[in-house]
């Protein structure tokens, strides 16, 4: 990217949505401006995990305002990502169709991990760099992430469900502050997250910072209290707890410093901060700058400069399955080569977007390619069955769940039937990624390089839409049993609303 391209994240958050708007200056980014609306989605989940509509609607309502700040940004531009609620809500499509219309950027429900690998990088890059083993907490409205990191680099990532909005409503619904309370919201997260005793041990860090909405709101009160700026330790932490017990209630709480939006879930991000301390045996915890947002900036950076985690993802899960890497490199390279051949789909309003559309499902479908057979150590038959639950599943930094939904579809549907994908058949992208990734497969399927030489693609659309195939005289001769497969290929996709043609000279 240029020096003072401007570049936008958008944080979908349980307590919070966050807009963040910086330009890049020498390989840092510098803020432009930044919006917080409190939207609470974490209060609109039902008992059936379903967000009610007049959370639905908050949300789609904050997201118009967002939208006419980031009107005419390009979509290598805006990275927006949503995280626990929507992780959880049952109904989460109904938004998020919605809400990416509004807004006019994809939005992804990244997983746990992901949002603390985020969370890391943001605080990261605003913090002078040293060689400092650092613990860096974010306690968010339905979940909180903790980290081990050095550097740039984070080490240990995990993502707990346990958020300030969830506890306040459950330990703390009608207001009420009492010393039972916060015993009972502290004995529940301690044991939710009495695991962290094994992986973020005390000899293990050598600083702990706090990111982001509860811990910020707890510094900005014991800053005002005449505590040490930017700090908080053990004893500030009684004291705040003994002014919340002794206010009563959330509406006698006489406290400088206190932002009103924090006032309802102040109790029970306190109650997990408490319980956080404990466990892990923190005297200071020092408030950091940075966080999801940033983090979400600085990966739009790196994926641009091209270092983007996700290529070490798939690397790291090829190895963790022993698939075999010549021919998950030849499927690869193969498929790109046929996707290139295909007319692409008009996916995008200008050249230049449709370009990097094209760019961005040429990249998924190598990555596909690559862990086609992913599921292969489990079983030989099925492989794609397996390969697409391990797809499903995992919980790769980097990637969103979208991604990796799309990934498992493409490695579901490389070999047999295709009206399981019945739906994906709707997206134009992925049945040109699909249909590439098929027939690199029939093409390697003896795992020797395959004979290209006159193999061609053209894609045909109007009252039918298909490809044909077209490959050069005596090619079906030489190649017999890859002709009877592209035969086989066609009457596959006779029961879409796709068809295939071949010809063979």
């Amino acid at each position: 990217m240029k020096n003072g391209q401007l570049l936008a994240a958008v944080d979908l958050g349980s307590n919070s949505f966050r807009l963040e708007i910086g330009h890049l200056d020498h390989g840092q980014i510098r803020r432009v401006e930044y919006l917080k609306e409190t939207v609470r989605q974490g209060n609109g989940l039902d008992s059936e995990r379903n967000l009610s509509d007049v959370a639905m609607q908050r949300g789609w309502d904050c997201l118009a305002r967002f939208a006419e700040r980031i009107a005419g940004f390009k979509p290598n531009q805006v990275r927006a990502v949503a995280t626990q609620t929507l992780r959880e809500a049952r109904n989460r499509d109904e938004f998020l169709n919605k809400a990416q219309q509004i807004l006019g950027f994809p939005i992804e429900i990244i997983p746990g991990r992901e949002e603390a690998r985020l969370i890391y990088a943001g605080v990261s890059h605003l913090l002078p760099q040293s060689t400092e083993r650092r613990l860096v907490i974010d306690i968010g409205g339905r979940s909180t992430e903790l980290i081990l990191g050095q550097g740039y680099q984070a080490k240990t990532l995990e993502s707990y469900r346990v958020g300030s909005v969830a506890w306040s409503m459950k330990y703390f619904s009608e207001g009420q502050f009492t010393s039972s309370a916060f015993e009972m919201a502290e004995v529940a997260a301690t044991a939710i997250l009495d695991e962290v005793l094994n992986t973020y041990r005390r000899k293990d860090w050598d600083v702990a910072y706090g990111s982001s909405g509860t811990i910020g709101a707890v510094v900005d009160v014991l800053e005002a209290a005449g505590w040490p700026a930017g700090l908080i330790n053990r004893e500030g932490l009684h004291w705040l707890k003994d002014k919340l017990i002794k206010a009563v209630h959330v509406d006698n709480l006489k406290l400088d410093g206190i932002k009103e939006d924090r006032r309802p879930v102040i109790g029970g991000g306190l109650a997990i901060l408490c319980a956080l301390f404990e466990l892990l045996d923190i005297q200071e915890l020092r408030a950091a700058q940075g966080a999801l947002r940033q983090g979400a900036l600085y990966d739009l950076l790196d994926r641009d400069e091209h270092a983007d985690i996700r290529e070490s993802m798939v690397d790291w899960l090829s190895k963790r399955f022993g698939i075999e890497e010549a021919q998950a490199q030849r499927v690869s390279q193969t498929a790109t080569q046929l996707f290139k051949k295909i007319p692409p789909p008009a996916l995008a309003e200008s050249h230049s977007e449709a370009a990097v559309d094209q760019e961005r499902l040429q990249r998924k479908l190598g990555w596909a390619a690559r862990l086609h057979e992913v599921g292969s150590h489990i079983s030989h038959s099925d492989y794609h069955k397996h390969g697409a639950y391990i797809l499903d599943n995992a919980d790769l930094p980097g990637f969103s769940m979208p991604e990796l939904h799309r990934l498992s579809q493409l490695v579901l549907g490389h070999r047999g039937k295709l009206r399981k994908l019945d739906t994906q058949l709707n997206d134009a992208g992925f049945v040109h990624q699909l249909f590439a990734l098929r027939l690199a497969v029939i093409l390697c399927h003896a795992r020797r390089d395959p004979d290209m030489k006159g193999f061609e693609l053209s894609l045909y659309e109007g009252t039918e839409k298909g490809f044909t195939i077209t490959t050069r005289k005596g090619w079906a001769t030489q190649w017999p049993q890859s002709a009877h497969l592209l035969h086989e290929e066609c009457i596959a996709w006779q029961k879409t609303a796709w068809s295939v043609a071949y010809n063979s000279m």
